[in-house]
């Protein structure tokens, strides 16, 4: 397993206790995955399970890394290295991984895959386990039927408690700025991702005030350089900084999911009427928006649904979408289109709570 770089895991309790509980209920092979999206803490929650957990599992703890190469390659070889066993080489790849099966050591078996991204490439190999083995994934995206932990991003009292073992070089440093510390934690949505990258950070910067780092994030947004990850900072289990695990994510969308996620960006930081998002794009389809919402940026955990007809964007990825924006083909389209309903319905003023008033793009 990957070490973990997490100085105090705080706020997941409850997500470990109903995690265990989804992959203890089935009597038969137990699959659930932990789903959300990038820099919500996914893989640390399962690597703190694995931890927590391991006497649960006397068959061991076995850790793949799905999006670095084919799991069934990667299960043959751990069979061979750490258990010993020898598939026969004249069997195809499908058949070495039933056989490892087959002659697993005894007792109940974790088997973590990490970073799915198409459930569909590992599923063959997940059909001949024996009952005894259970099966957790992490992964961006909704995987259907499958058991689901959906992740959020911390409550406010968490994200201060991640933030204060990383400041624990100047005592007292975060009582005596408490506010400023809250609004910190705030400003970055509460992602932990970004407040363990911004904490150490200041941490290396024991002379920046958390009012300068404040100034900072509001000036350059997600091109601060707090929010990449530094090379001094090896121990982190995240591997990206923010920019680059939302990358991740963009590159997975379709022409049509991007365009979506840029008009989005351009609303304010509250949740979004849907209505206003369809009085944007008159000339799609209802249906064919709705499709493009529910499979594209929802199906990736990029947008969240806050009620009946109401989404929203994460502030981060608002400001990455807003980031993408500069880059789109039909960027300035999709800001006069904006513009036009604006108009349209500002007699009423039901825009006006909804369109961005800080430093998104110029509408009109």
């Amino acid at each position: 397993m990957p070490l973990s770089g997490v100085l105090e895991f705080v706020g997941r309790e409850e997500e470990l206790q109903n995690l265990h509980q989804l992959l203890q209920d089935n009597k038969q092979v137990a699959i659930a995955a932990i789903a959300g999206m990038g820099g919500v803490g996914k893989t640390e929650l399962a690597l703190q399970y694995a931890i927590k957990r391991r006497e649960t599992y006397k068959g061991g703890l076995c850790w793949l890394l799905a999006k670095t190469g084919d799991v069934g390659i990667q299960i043959v070889q751990f069979a061979r290295t750490q258990l010993d066993l020898k598939p026969p080489e004249d069997f195809d790849l499908l058949a070495q991984v039933q056989y490892c099966w087959r002659r697993w050591r005894e007792g109940d078996v974790l088997l973590v895959l990490d970073d799915v991204s198409d459930y569909e490439e590992v599923k063959p190999y997940l059909q001949s386990l024996p009952s005894r083995f259970k099966v957790l994934m992490t992964t961006r995206q909704n995987l259907g039927r499958i058991a689901q932990l959906s992740l959020d991003v911390l409550q406010p009292e968490a994200a201060l408690e991640l933030l204060k073992p990383l400041l624990k070089e100047i005592p007292g440093r975060i009582e005596k700025e408490l506010a400023l510390a809250n609004q910190l934690c705030e400003r970055l949505g509460y992602l932990p991702l970004g407040v363990e990258l911004v904490g150490r950070y200041l941490a290396r910067k024991q002379d920046l005030s958390l009012a300068e780092m404040l100034r900072r994030l509001e000036n350059k947004r997600l091109d601060e350089r707090s929010l990449s990850k530094s090379k001094s900072e090896a121990d982190m289990t995240a591997q990206r900084g923010v920019l680059a695990a939302f990358e991740l994510s963009w590159q997975e969308l379709e022409d049509s999911d991007k365009q979506l996620g840029c008009l989005l960006s351009l609303f304010a930081a509250a949740p979004i009427p849907w209505n206003l998002v369809e009085q944007c794009l008159p000339e799609e389809d209802a249906e064919d928006l709705e499709e493009i919402r529910d499979e594209g940026l929802l199906n990736l955990h990029l947008l969240q649904r806050k009620g009946e007809g109401i989404y929203q964007l994460h502030p981060l990825l608002r400001e990455f979408f807003q980031y993408k924006l500069t880059g789109l083909d039909k960027g300035e389209e999709l800001k006069r289109s904006l513009c036009q309903v604006m108009i349209a319905v500002a007699k009423d003023n039901a825009m006006c709570n909804f369109l961005s008033k800080d430093k998104s793009p110029t509408l009109c």
